[in-house]
């Protein structure tokens, strides 16, 4: 009975921190957007830079492509790292406040 008891205690502690954060939503809605801007951002400039690589040498193939590939890449593993980040510093605290 006691372990039941101890669920249902750490249950409702989860519930309160999770009532008791103010923005809650908003704050979701900013780490889309972080998540977003962490991987358009180098994509769009491998792109400008494979653009510019283009016109000064051009060449049988396309650097525009390449680097835009490449800046894709190198945006999602640094979306991935960060919400791996995130998501263990959260579970850190959860299991801090248990």
């Amino acid at each position: 009975m006691d372990e039941f008891t101890d669920q249902i205690k750490a249950q409702t502690k989860r519930k309160l921190r999770a009532k008791s954060r103010e923005n809650h939503i908003w704050s979701g809605f900013g780490m889309f957007g972080l998540v977003g801007w962490s991987v358009a951002l180098p994509a769009v400039l491998g792109a400008l830079l494979g653009i510019w690589i283009d016109e000064r040498y051009p060449n049988s193939h396309s650097w525009t492509l390449v680097l835009l590939i490449a800046g894709l890449c190198i945006g999602c593993w640094n979306a991935a790292r960060w919400v791996m980040k995130e998501h263990k510093s959260i579970s850190d605290e959860e299991s801090k406040n248990d």
